[in-house]
């Protein structure tokens, strides 16, 4: 007889297996087996909103082994993720073994190292009704919407579109900004910039104005800028003030799961899903050259910033050895967490900070080695010295006008040795000034007027999405890679270089849904329900009195939406082709159908003419010169190849453009990544060049 322990996915089972040793069998449930089917709303309204659970089709199998091994063991430790999803598996595992409370023990796992398996299995719990009663409550919120409001939307948009309660507010929330760079009305402005030179020197420093004799000025039109010139030609300049100064900079607390999704888009130009993919791999146990198999980092879906004494200790100790003592601070660093963080976990860091990426390079996917290394840095540069910079900044008058010129220089690089945390936009540059004095005269090398447009907000990216996302409260560190992977799947959201764009669909489905249902995309709204939804995880409320406040109010908004739309369909221009239909002459549209898009005649049921979809990218085969389309493998990877297959073999995986080789007439091709570059793919020419936004 043995104790069975169960977890998730084979790879973790792995790695426990190792730490446990042969008294114990560790097996993986493949995530969940008990759920809501998808065939029907499987939740009985009238009965407390109680869920109709099933096996998962295909795990039939997998329980029955499962409950023999249980049959067969002395205990039972539930060991799934230490969060809501993961106390529901354990949950419906309990319940699906038949274990008794007594029989059954629930462990988690911080992270997946020896120590940390241990103290898991030192301290099990019984299974946390709370947490599952939220985890029930947000199923089945996401399945009412979802099943009550899916086929309105559908009915009067196109079928097979689907409403969330997240996902139709992050659609709302990048159409919002849509409208707002719509309405924006660009303001003119100048600036007025000069280099300068001390006398007796021959570098120079850039200055800019700022302020006349009547405070800080605010140059709006080339009348002004001129007006200015002119004031300064000839002018003699003086420098009048110099301050010098010191500023620290400190660390960025290490990742939690947003986090880290935001620097991985702005650093690795990961998408969300790809980085919580890696992140779980790296989580539950990755093969290491003489180590075996190895959980490098701590559970990966947190929002709290609080870490271990162990962890710092150990860090403390490999900053000192590696880059000695002046390279700590003056006492370990500890950050406060959001005001609504759960708290439940560590932050996201090495489970053993002394173990640097290069040395396990040759163990880890590419992927794993970078998100490996961004954590590892983060993490690390999290408990050292502040950055200390020497400033400088100075005030050069000329004829009423002040000029200011600011300089830095690093004096201790202290964390940014290691790491500098990116940013969404562009901080502004400074470099070291010249030795300035006060009274000492300037030489005006150059002096030129700029005209600038105030310019709209930027449209979201992947990263400041999900910062949007953590701000307004909605969704849980769980649910922001889903939610994108939705948005975008279902051609609501679009993504163009970087940014999220709404579509015409996404638009439309706002509309409708602002205009009848305000309160699922109701920002507000969403985030009270997620505070709800804790209340419950804390047992401060009743998931069953939450479900029937909110399904009340739900029910007559669908009854009253119905009622007022009957009849009533909303067409969408990107429907539309400009291919005639060749039996009734309309312009055919694009429709969805159960195996995906096709194109149909408008005039059905009298025009029933239907053809398949194809898309081109504007771009002639460089082989035959038929169009150039968008084609999918099995798996959905997207490929071009020629629409005149079989009889053209043309195919790319890479995106051919409208431009030619400059070098020897070849097409090019759009080679993606962080900066995008057009190449030519024929052999020995070698051409390449980035990518400008008027190639984009």
């Amino acid at each position: 007889m043995s104790d069975l322990v169960i977890v998730e996915s084979p790879a973790k089972a792995k790695t426990i297996k190792k730490y446990l040793g042969s008294n114990y069998e560790v097996v993986a449930s493949m995530g969940h087996v008990r759920d809501l089917p998808k065939a029907r709303l499987s939740v009985d309204i009238k009965n407390h909103f109680a869920p109709k659970y099933e096996i998962i089709k295909g795990k039939e199998k997998l329980v029955k082994e499962l409950k023999t091994l249980a049959s067969e063991s002395d205990n039972v430790y539930l060991a799934t993720d230490p969060d809501r999803e993961g106390e529901a598996i354990s949950w419906h595992l309990a319940y699906i073994l038949g274990l008794p409370d007594d029989y059954c023990k629930r462990v988690e796992f911080n992270e997946i190292t020896k120590s940390g398996v241990k103290n898991g299995m030192d301290n099990p719990r019984s299974i946390n009704i709370d947490l599952v009663n939220a985890q029930q409550a947000r199923r089945i919120l996401d399945r009412l919407v979802g099943y009550k409001l899916s086929p309105f939307i559908s009915q009067k948009i196109r079928r097979g579109l689907s409403a969330g309660r997240v996902q139709s507010v992050a659609v709302r929330i990048i159409v919002d900004r849509e409208e707002e760079i719509r309405k924006f009305k660009p303001e003119e402005y100048w600036t007025i910039d000069a280099k300068f030179i001390p006398k007796g020197s021959r570098k120079s420093f850039s200055a800019s104005l700022y302020s006349d004799t009547n405070g800080k000025i605010k140059i709006q039109n080339q009348e002004q800028a001129d007006k200015i010139e002119a004031d300064l030609q000839g002018a003699e300049y003086m420098i009048t003030k110099v301050r010098h100064g010191t500023r620290k900079k400190s660390p960025a607390p290490p990742f939690i799961t947003s986090t880290l999704q935001q620097e991985a888009s702005r650093k690795l130009g990961f998408q969300s899903r790809r980085t919580m993919k890696v992140a779980q791999e790296l989580y539950e146990g990755v093969e290491i050259q003489g180590m075996g198999a190895t959980g490098l980092i701590t559970y990966m879906r947190t929002d709290s910033l609080r870490i271990s004494n162990v962890a710092i200790d150990e860090v403390t100790k490999y900053i000192a050895s590696e880059y000695g003592d002046e390279y700590l601070p003056p006492k370990p660093r500890f950050f406060k967490s959001r005001s609504n963080a759960q708290d439940g976990h560590e932050a996201i860091r090495p489970s053993m900070p002394s173990l640097a990426p290069d040395k396990i390079k040759d163990s880890l996917t590419s992927d794993q080695y970078k998100l490996y290394k961004l954590i590892w840095n983060r993490f690390t540069a999290s408990q050292m010295a502040d950055c200390i910079q020497k400033t400088t900044q100075a005030d050069i008058e000329a004829n009423g006008y002040t000029f200011k010129a600011s300089g830095y220089y690093v004096d201790f690089p202290g964390f940014t040795t290691l790491y500098v945390e990116g940013k969404d936009e562009e901080e502004e540059k400074s470099s070291q000034l010249p030795p300035l004095e006060k009274n000492m005269p300037v030489r005006c090398k150059e002096l030129n007027k700029n005209q600038h447009f105030t310019q709209p907000p930027a449209r979201y990216t992947e990263a400041s999405l999900i910062k949007a996302l953590e701000e307004y409260g909605i969704g849980r560190p769980s649910t922001y890679a889903a939610t994108i992977t939705t948005i975008t799947g279902r051609e609501y959201v679009k993504r163009e270089a970087k940014s999220l764009v709404p579509t015409e669909l996404g638009e439309a489905m706002t509309k409708l849904m602002k205009e009848r249902f305000p309160n699922i995309v109701n920002v507000k709204f969403t985030a009270g329900m997620e505070e709800d939804l804790d209340k419950v995880e804390h047992g401060d409320e009743e998931w069953v009195e939450l479900l029937d406040d909110f399904y009340e109010d739900f029910n007559e908004t669908l009854k009253k939406a119905k009622a007022e739309m009957e009849g009533v369909k909303i067409q969408l221009k990107e429907d539309e082709t400009d291919i005639v239909c060749e039996k009734c002459g309309r312009k055919m549209v694009v429709k969805v159908g159960r195996y995906g898009k096709f194109i149909a005649c408008p005039g059905y049921p009298e025009c029933k003419n239907i053809k398949k979809y194809v898309e081109k990218t504007g771009v002639t085969c460089p082989k035959c010169g038929g169009d150039v389309i968008v084609k999918h493998t099995k798996s959905k990877r997207i490929f071009y190849g020629c629409s005149n297959y079989p009889e053209c073999d043309f195919v790319s995986w890479n995106e051919p453009v409208n431009e030619r080789c400059p070098q020897c007439g070849e097409i090019l091709f759009k080679k993606k990544g962080k900066k995008p570059v057009l190449f030519c793919a024929k052999e020995g020419c070698g051409f390449t060049k980035t990518m400008t936004t008027e190639d984009k």
